[in-house]
């Protein structure tokens, strides 16, 4: 379980300070929960994030202790280190939006037809309580080529959720290398 501190002051001299330190600057929210201003050592944070086995993960924060989902992230322009992430505590049987990433499994054929493959859409926005909600959205583009995608309506959408993406907009394709 990833723990973290509770942060008194809100203030930029404090989240400098904190970020020198090694913390990562979180706000913790959700419908009907009051939000917390929290930080969490960098590292720890990152591992707990990649490591995750399911969509919501748990996190000690004070006494309290939560399963949260990654909502939004700032990264920095030029290094590419995570500077602030804002975090919703997965409330169980509440209809809310997530975002759920996307992963893309195989080699597109079109690749061999010197096309290249374009991810357009990293996460997709369904709707649903978190116990419905999918981890990820695994999709098989071996049988792309060249000039083909794959749009928001070719994905079938999980048990009592609902996808909130318009139906067509592009996930991923093959496009033709210059």
């Amino acid at each position: 379980m990833l723990e973290g501190i509770i942060r008194e002051s809100i203030g930029k001299r404090n989240a400098k300070q904190l970020k020198r330190d090694g913390y990562l600057i979180a706000n913790i929210y959700a419908n009907g929960v009051e939000n917390i201003n929290a930080a969490f050592k960098r590292g720890e944070f990152m591992r707990a994030a990649r490591n995750k086995e399911t969509f919501a993960f748990p996190i000690k924060v004070g006494d309290q202790e939560l399963n949260v989902v990654i909502q939004e992230y700032q990264l920095h322009p030029v290094n590419g280190d995570v500077l602030h992430v804002d975090l919703r505590v997965a409330v169980p049987g509440q209809v809310t939006k997530y975002l759920v990433p996307v992963r893309l499994e195989g080699i597109a054929k079109g690749l061999k037809n010197k096309g290249v493959l374009i991810l357009s859409k990293k996460r997709l926005k369904v709707k649903g309580a978190i116990e419905n909600v999918p981890h990820n959205f695994t999709i098989d583009v071996t049988d792309l080529d060249r000039d083909d995608s794959i749009l928001v309506r070719d994905i079938e959408a999980p048990a009592n959720c609902k996808m909130m993406d318009r139906d067509d907009v592009a996930i991923c394709g093959v496009i033709k290398a210059k």
